[in-house]
């Protein structure tokens, strides 16, 4: 994930701020490179191709046993330090975990942010998580009782796609103004509203 730069933030930081305008709820947007590091995977795999290499060798050559041990244990320490880079690493987790694991963050950052602490429990979470491709929209409980499930997918969906297309900064704000139309249907701005929760874009440094 490249670094959002100054102006991409106070861009939208601004859309934050003009659909909050608009609703009583709160909007909150926290991005992260990445949700796990999936440090354990390596080791998994390395083990797994090493435990099968010596079948070809017992069966079709004559080495010693001690032969096929070093070379277990050369191709588990190859694999190892193979499978440490990023790349290669995120591509042996299976999406399911990946996603389960962006899922939970996601939660985890819909409680550190205190978003269900708001009066009314009108919080929404925008999250995104690039190394998994994943992002994800959480509305308290006040939210979920008038909105259906199917209006978040289609924020999520729109998201996604400007996400894939590079688009990131135009992805968020246009999220940010979905949800804060949603929100302004619903939840609308009361006499005295005061802000409860920051309107600024939230980088988590990843794992």
């Amino acid at each position: 994930m490249e670094p959002f730069s100054p102006e991409e933030q106070a861009t939208i930081s601004k859309a934050i701020a003009r659909a909050e305008a608009k609703t009583s709820g709160e909007i909150v947007v926290v991005v992260t490179r990445a949700s796990d590091g999936y440090r354990s995977l390596p080791i998994l795999w390395a083990a797994l191709i090493a435990l099968a290499v010596p079948v070809p060798f017992i069966w079709a050559t004559q080495w010693p046993i001690e032969h096929v041990y070093v070379a277990q244990l050369v191709v588990f320490l190859v694999g190892l330090v193979l499978f440490q880079w990023e790349t290669i690493r995120f591509a042996l987790v299976p999406k399911g975990i990946k996603h389960a694991r962006a899922h939970q963050k996601a939660v985890e950052q819909f409680l550190a942010q205190a978003l269900h602490t708001t009066r009314g429990r009108t919080g929404v979470l925008i999250f995104v998580s690039f190394a998994e491709h994943y992002a994800e929209v959480i509305a308290d409980d006040g939210i979920y009782r008038k909105v259906s499930p199917e209006m978040w997918e289609d924020v999520i969906g729109e998201l996604t796609n400007h996400l894939g297309e590079g688009t990131r900064t135009e992805g968020l704000v246009r999220a940010v103004e979905r949800c804060g139309k949603i929100l302004a249907k619903h939840f609308p701005p009361g006499k005295v509203d005061t802000n409860e929760l920051p309107n600024h874009l939230i980088v988590l440094d990843g794992p």
